[in-house]
């Protein structure tokens, strides 16, 4: 591609086009006021260090790190940010609260949705980010966006009640103060993180009770300052890593060196094509089984046969009961079609047991994998009469109840 080429205010245009296709394609923005804001706001102008084809690729940017490394702030995957502008399912007039400012590109987005009656407030904790967000709204045009410096978890009330809300980073817990600041009939959409896993969820607020609309997958940086998720590793190499939430009865002591049992295997017959996904019997675990958390192994105890989940370098679904583990794995399948199949390996004096019963949800989740739990968001002061039915997951400031919908068969 030629300089002359990537200058041409027309070019930008293209690729933001056929990024939307891309998007529609995938099954988001199924809202046409979304598909049109995607077409409108120039998100590469939002971008100003990368190029423009970096841009309107369907990846994340990370556009600022921390000092070890790690990812401080970045613009969405554009086919994600679709999918949660879906769930929000803006009106015009409405208010909306944005706590995850980052490039200033989703406020843009938000404040073409709310129309002329509605508004948009963004927060970050990071001065530096909110600055630059502030700069690239006010150069686009947005400039009656609110930007301010502060920690999403607290909101704004200044501006409050909001009918829309939507967090771009990863929430543990969510303080009441924050949730206060909600009309009744309000909508957030927050990317919650529990049981080791993260998942989009869209909420509207019933009173003081907050009820899932849906439910889909997604990975965000995790909120900063919220310690509710606990890491340790189990093996002398530290090669295998579990993450669990404060409220579950693990023990990483009682777990330490449990991978040198001998393996249980077991395997159930069930099938992924190459674009399916074995995200949703995590999902499922969380509402079944009070020991769900995260396992990571690295490539190193991977490729000795340590531990083999079903990815390598990344967190998959585990289950923990005092000094036993299960982990969800796969195998490929022979046969022209790339298929794998979905197994269980248990470690531990229970291991055969917790493999056993992972065993059962993965069935029950491919007798109908479009199935989400439902998710009831209650204040922490709620008596145990309040709570919907299901499994309770305690944090500091709101109990999280996940329960099955009802069987097809």
């Amino acid at each position: 591609m030629t300089n002359t080429a990537a200058e041409s205010p027309a070019f930008p245009a293209v690729l933001r086009n056929r990024l939307v296709d891309h998007i529609l394609a995938a099954g988001h923005a199924t809202d046409p006021r979304v598909e049109e804001a995607l077409r409108t706001v120039p998100r590469h102008l939002f971008l100003p260090d990368s190029d423009v084809e970096t841009a309107y690729a369907n990846r994340t940017v990370i556009t600022k790190r921390f000092e070890d490394g790690t990812s401080l702030s970045c613009a969405t995957q554009p086919t994600v940010m679709a999918m949660m502008l879906d769930q929000l399912a803006v009106r015009e007039g409405d208010n909306v609260l944005e706590a995850g400012a980052g490039t200033g590109y989703n406020a843009a987005l938000l404040r073409l949705l709310t129309g002329p009656g509605g508004g948009v407030v963004t927060l970050d904790s990071n001065a530096e980010v909110a600055t630059e967000a502030r700069s690239r709204l006010d150069y686009t045009g947005y400039g009656d966006v609110i930007v301010l410096t502060r920690d999403g978890a607290f909101g704004a009330l200044e501006y409050a009640p909001y009918q829309r809300g939507i967090f771009t980073v990863g929430p543990w817990d969510l303080p009441p103060g924050l949730l206060a600041q909600f009309a009744d009939g309000a909508r957030l959409v927050v990317p919650m993180r529990w049981r080791g896993q993260s998942r989009s969820v869209a909420f509207v607020r019933d009173g003081d009770t907050w009820h899932s609309e849906s439910i889909e997958l997604c990975g965000f940086v995790p909120m900063v300052g919220q310690g509710g998720e606990k890491t340790a590793v189990v093996d002398d190499a530290e090669s295998v890593t579990l993450r669990w939430d404060r409220d579950q009865n693990i023990d990483p002591g009682r777990l330490h060196g449990v991978l040198d049992y001998p393996k249980s295997v077991m395997r159930t017959g069930v099938t992924l094509g190459p674009n399916e996904s074995w995200d949703g019997v995590w999902l499922r675990l969380t509402a079944t089984e009070p020991g769900t958390c995260g396992i990571r192994a690295d490539q190193s105890a991977f490729d000795s046969g340590l531990c083999t989940p079903a990815k390598a370098k990344v967190y998959g679904p585990a289950l923990v009961q005092d000094g036993s583990l299960t982990y969800l794995t796969t195998r490929r399948v022979e046969g022209e079609a790339p298929l794998w199949e979905l197994g269980a390996i248990g470690h531990g004096p229970d291991g055969e047991h917790l493999a056993e019963r992972m065993m059962v949800d993965i069935r029950a989740w491919d007798a109908d994998r479009g199935a989400r739990p439902t998710v009831s968001m209650h204040s922490a002061k709620a008596s145990a009469t309040d709570l919907s039915e299901g499994l309770v997951v305690i944090k500091e400031h709101v109990r999280l109840v996940l329960a099955l919908p009802e069987s097809k068969g």
